[in-house]
């Protein structure tokens, strides 16, 4: 199974707000996939789809090859808000409702527990959890019945570094166990360090989808001078790789391919008799590129 979730033009309105128009990507097995958008995006709106807690205008969505609902929704663990929990009651009592109101009929208690790294604190009250510890119970009571998917809304809102660090490590280890998570998220940087894959929503529009590092690809820009721009722009017409060239005082700025480098470029301006007295890789910051795609696509509708 290539992908353990296909959805196919999901659209979506509140009235006169379209929170979701034509959404479709594929979500593969065993990724870490991130839908990614400002606040407003439409993304907790999808998830809920998703999870047939709210109904689409149109368009479908199947979870591993079209299974029944039913069976499909027992593979998957979610967290769309943290859980209500009892602040008197342990973590090991909290999970065990948990388990009832799920009707489990063999909760993996223990698993979780060590999983999550709560297992030595299973018999202290939920109230003397810190909030890292109280979201990380809340992703115990996902996994209960060891779901094949974990569905998640924001799982880092509200938490220190710490916290956020702790969640980042716990996915990461739910990923190399085998498990797919896909994550809704505003956070750039989140989406960065954890995920593998990514969708880019703005106001309910699919921008991008793909793997992260290629969502995310775009050119990089390379600053360079010599005696004679003329000569050096007619030199760096003919390499590859140089998507635009603009002049800039009495610099040429480079629009090139991420694959290429200075080295290169110096190298070529040599073995064609110029040589640079000026230059300098203006390598875009992920989060610059994110904005890029962002007012990109705001002047393109």
């Amino acid at each position: 199974m290539d992908s353990v979730l296909k959805v196919q033009g999901i659209s979506k309105a509140y009235g006169t707000i379209q929170a979701l128009s034509d959404v479709s990507f594929h979500v593969p097995t065993g990724s870490v996939f991130g839908i990614l958008g400002p606040n407003g995006s439409g993304k907790t709106t999808l998830l809920g789809i998703l999870l047939h807690i709210l109904q689409s205008d149109s368009g479908n969505y199947s979870w591993f090859d079209e299974m029944p609902s039913d069976q499909a929704r027992q593979q998957i663990g979610s967290l769309l808000e943290t859980p209500n929990f009892y602040h008197y009651l342990s973590a090991y009592d909290n999970l065990k409702i948990a388990a009832r109101i799920k009707r489990l009929t063999n909760p993996n208690f223990d698993f979780v527990l060590k999983t999550l790294g709560l297992y030595d604190r299973r018999n202290s009250a939920f109230q003397t959890f810190s909030l890292g510890m109280k979201q990380r119970l809340a992703l115990a009571s996902a996994l209960l019945g060891k779901p094949k998917i974990l569905v998640l809304d924001e799982p880092t809102n509200g938490l220190d570094p710490n916290g956020i660090a702790e969640i980042r490590d716990l996915i990461g280890n739910l990923h190399h166990q085998g498990i797919t998570v896909i994550m809704a998220s505003h956070l750039l940087d989140e989406v960065e360090k954890v995920c593998t894959h990514v969708a880019v929503l703005k106001k309910g529009n699919l921008l991008l989808s793909g793997k992260v590092d290629e969502v995310f690809r775009s050119t990089d820009q390379i600053e360079i001078s010599s005696s004679d721009l003329n000569a050096l722009s007619d030199v760096l017409k003919s390499l590859a790789g140089i998507n635009q060239i603009q002049q800039i005082g009495d610099r040429l700025l480079l629009h090139c391919n991420e694959q290429k480098t200075p080295q290169a470029i110096n190298e070529y301006c040599a073995q064609n008799g110029i040589y640079l007295s000026h230059l300098a890789w203006k390598k875009k910051s992920l989060e610059r590129k994110f904005m890029e795609l962002i007012n990109e696509n705001q002047t393109k509708q």
